[in-house]
C-alpha cells in the first residue's frame, strides 16, 4: 500500500523563542475528542450510487449499472472482499480516507496548481489607492494573521461547531509553514515538525523579488504594526528593480514540468537555500503593482483573476509561490485576497482566519511601541542558469495561454439572502443547489453530474465529502419549470422536494454516510493490492456521473467576500458562493477553449433563475449586479 501513502516531510529548524505555559481551555482545539470517520455499509453505498445515475444516464446505461452492481455486491464477490478489507483499514488507521483520497486528488494531479487546483478568495476592496496605504494594510493584516497563529501556539483556539457537532481543528496545526513541494511522479508536503513552533519568519514578495521576514522578536512576542510597516517600508526600498526574471511563475506550470525545473533548480546551494527559506516560512505576502483598470461592470471579475492567478508573467504572476499553503495578497490599489493550497487545509478553516485577520484590521492600532532596532530583511537570491531561464520562458508562456483561456464572470444576487431563505425554514445552500440545477438545465438543455463539497470535519481527521446534487427530484423541478402548463403551486411543490432531497443529501454526506469517498476507497484498495480494477468502475455510467462539468462551492464567511477557482473539466463550470444575510455573491468561470461554454451566460442564467426561485418563494425582489 506504499503507493498510496501520504508522503509528510516534516523540517528541521533553529530552536525558537520558548513560549510560556498556558493553561488549556476545557473545550480547547488540541484537546477535544472526536469520533472516528465511519465507513458505510457496501449495500448503502450501492443503492444510493444506483440513485445518483437516474437522471444523468439512459434506462438502458441503468439498467447496465444495477446488473454490474448486483455482481459487484453478490454475497462472496468482490465487493464484500474489498468491504471486508476497508473495514481492516478503518480498524487501524485515524482515518481509513483521508491520506488516499488526498494523494489521489491532489498529490497526484499534475494538472497546475494555478486555476485549476487552489483557490482563490477575493476580499472586500479596500480604502486606500497607494502604495503607503498598501505598506500599512499589510502590516495590520500581518499582525492579524500572527493574532490568529497565537491561538494555536498558545492552545487556546476554541473548537468550532456546526450543527451542533464539534469539528475537528487538525488542518489549523498544518496550515502555517506547510508548503507542497513538485515531483516527478507525485508531490509531497513539507511540514514543520510535531510538537515544536515552526519558523519565525514570513516571506514578502515585490517585483518578483523574495524577502524572508522575521516576525518575531527575541523574547518570542510580534511585532507591533509599526515594527512591520517599518520593515515593509525596507523591504519596498531593496525591490525597486523591476526587470528581475518572474521565479515564482514556475511553480504555475504543469506538476511534472515544474518538478523538473524544480530539480534544476536546487541543484545550485543558493537556490536550495532560497527555496527552502520560501517552502518554510509560514505564509506569504505578496504586494502587488496596480493593474489596468476596466469598466466598473467588469471589476468584479478582474479582481478575482488577478487574486487566482496574478494577471499574468508581465503582471503579478511572478509575485507567487503557487506551492505555499497560505498566500496573503495587497495590491497598491486597495485589493486584497488570499490563495491558498489544498493538500493541507479546506476553505472553512481559510474563512476562519479571514474573518479574524479582518475584524483585527478593523480595530484601531494599538498603543505605538517605541521603534526597537531590526535586522534589514534579508532578500532571497536565486541564481539563474541558462536552463531555469528557458524553463522560465517556458512556463510564462504556459501561465499567460490557461490565462487566455479562463473565462470569469463574479456577480452580487441581491434578491434574496441566506436570511430570507431561513426563515421559510429551508436550506440556503439547498436553495442555492436546485437554482444552479436549472440554471445549467436552461442554459444548456440538460443536467449534468454536478459536484459539491460537504465538510467531514466533525470527524477525526476528516476532509470532504461529495455531494451529488443532479437528483430525479431536481430534474423533474427544472423540466417543471420548463412546462408553460405547469401551474406555480405545483412547480412550488417540486421545488420544495428537490431541496428537501438535497438537504437530506447534505446529511447524509456530513454523517459521513455519502457514496464519493467509499467508492474511492473500493476501487483504491482493488489497485493497492494488485486487484484487477472491478467492472464497476469501468462502467460508462460511472464515468458519466463522475465527469464533473458543474463544480460547486460555499465558501459561508462572514466576511463579505467571495471564493473563485477553474472547472475540474474543459468542457465544464465551476461556480462558487457566498451567502450573506441581505445577498449572495457568485464567482462563475469556464473555459474559452470550449466553445458550449460561457461564464457570463451561465451566470445571466442563473440570476433569472434566482428570481424565479425566489418569486415561487413569495419574494416579489430581483436582483443582480
Amino acid at each position: 500500500m506504499g503507493r498510496w501513502r501520504l508522503v509528510w516531510q516534516p523540517w528541521r529548524c533553529r530552536k525558537p523563542p520558548a513560549f510560556p505555559a498556558t493553561a488549556l481551555h476545557p473545550r480547547n482545539a488540541s484537546t477535544f475528542p472526536l469520533t472516528q470517520q465511519p465507513l458505510p455499509p457496501l449495500a448503502q453505498t450501492m443503492a444510493r450510487y444506483l440513485r445518483s445515475l437516474e437522471p444523468l444516464v439512459s434506462p438502458e446505461e441503468l439498467e447496465q449499472s444495477k446488473q454490474l452492481v448486483a455482481e459487484f455486491g453478490a454475497p462472496g464477490g468482490e465487493g464484500e472482499r474489498l468491504q471486508a478489507r476497508l473495514q481492516r483499514r478503518a480498524a487501524r488507521m485515524e482515518n481509513w480516507i483521508t491520506d488516499w483520497w488526498v494523494q489521489s486528488t491532489y498529490l497526484e494531479s499534475r494538472l497546475p496548481l494555478a486555476v485549476h487546483s487552489s483557490p482563490a478568495v477575493v476580499l472586500p476592496k479596500q480604502d486606500f489607492n497607494d502604495w503607503k496605504g498598501q505598506l500599512r494594510f499589510a502590516a495590520k493584516l500581518i499582525a492579524g494573521v500572527l493574532d490568529f497563529k497565537a491561538k494555536i501556539d498558545y492552545q487556546t483556539l476554541l473548537v468550532e461547531y456546526s450543527r451542533g457537532y464539534p469539528l475537528c481543528m487538525d488542518q489549523y496545526s498544518r496550515i502555517f509553514a506547510s508548503c507542497r513541494l513538485p515531483g516527478p511522479k507525485h508531490d509531497s508536503v513539507l511540514l514543520p515538525p510535531p510538537g515544536r513552533r515552526p519558523a519565525t519568519y514570513i516571506t514578502v514578495v515585490r517585483n518578483f523579488q523574495f524577502f524572508q521576514l522575521e516576525v518575531y522578536n527575541s523574547d518570542g512576542t510580534p511585532l507591533t504594526v509599526d515594527q512591520l510597516h517599518s520593515q515593509l517600508h525596507r523591504i519596498r526600498g531593496q525591490s525597486w528593480k523591476t526587470d528581475k526574471e518572474p521565479l515564482g511563475v514556475l511553480t504555475s506550470d504543469h506538476r511534472h514540468t515544474w518538478g523538473q525545473a524544480y530539480t534544476t533548480l536546487m541543484r545550485d546551494k543558493l537556490n536550495r537555500e532560497s527555496a527552502r527559506a520560501i517552502q518554510r516560512s509560514l505564509f506569504t505576502v505578496c504586494l502587488d503593482a496596480p493593474v489596468l483598470k476596466v469598466s466598473d461592470a467588469r471589476a468584479g471579475s478582474r479582481l478575482a483573476a488577478q487574486m487566482l492567478h496574478g494577471g499574468g508573467s508581465y503582471s503579478n504572476s511572478g509575485n507567487r509561490w503557487f506551492d505555499k499553503t497560505l498566500q496573503f495578497i495587497v495590491g497598491e490599489d486597495g485589493s486584497c485576497g488570499v490563495l491558498y493550497e489544498q493538500a493541507v487545509a479546506e476553505g472553512p478553516p481559510v474563512a476562519t482566519i479571514i474573518d479574524h485577520v479582518l475584524d483585527y484590521c478593523k480595530d484601531p492600532d494599538p498603543v505605538r511601541a517605541p521603534l526597537i532596532p531590526l535586522p534589514l530583511p534579508k532578500k532571497l537570491y536565486f541564481y539563474f542558469t541558462p536552463e531555469i531561464k528557458r524553463d522560465i520562458e517556458h512556463a510564462k508562456q504556459n501561465l499567460d495561454i490557461l490565462i487566455t483561456d479562463l473565462d470569469i464572470s463574479c456577480f452580487t444576487y441581491h434578491g434574496f439572502g441566506k436570511e430570507f431563505l431561513k426563515r421559510l425554514g429551508l436550506s440556503p445552500d439547498s436553495v442555492l443547489q436546485v437554482a444552479l440545477q436549472l440554471a445549467y438545465y436552461r442554459a444548456h438543455g440538460e443536467l449534468c453530474a454536478t459536484v459539491e463539497s460537504a465538510s467531514l470535519r466533525r470527524f477525526h481527521r476528516g476532509r470532504t465529502e461529495t455531494i451529488r446534487s443532479t437528483t430525479s427530484a431536481a430534474l423533474a423541478f427544472v423540466q417543471a419549470m420548463a412546462d408553460e402548463n405547469c401551474q406555480a403551486s405545483e412547480k412550488l411543490s417540486l421545488l420544495q422536494e428537490a431541496v428537501k432531497v438535497h438537504s437530506a443529501l447534505t446529511e447524509q454526506a456530513l454523517d459521513g454516510q455519502g457514496i464519493d469517498r467509499h467508492l474511492l476507497g473500493l476501487k483504491l484498495e482493488a489497485i493497492a493490492d494488485g486487484f484487477r480494477v472491478p467492472e464497476l468502475f469501468m462502467d460508462t455510467s460511472y464515468a458519466v456521473a463522475s465527469y464533473w462539468k458543474l463544480s460547486t462551492g460555499q465558501v459561508a464567511a462572514r466576511t463579505d467576500c467571495v471564493m473563485c477557482y477553474g472547472p475540474l473539466v474543459p468542457d465544464g463550470y465551476a461556480v462558487c458562493y457566498n451567502p450573506l444575510p441581505a445577498h449572495v455573491n457568485f464567482s462563475v468561470t469556464a473555459f474559452n477553449c470550449c466553445q458550449e461554454t460561457n461564464a457570463e451566460h451561465l451566470a445571466g442564467s442563473l440570476q433569472r433563475a434566482l428570481d424565479d426561485v425566489g418569486a415561487l418563494l413569495g419574494n416579489s425582489k430581483d436582483g443582480g449586479s
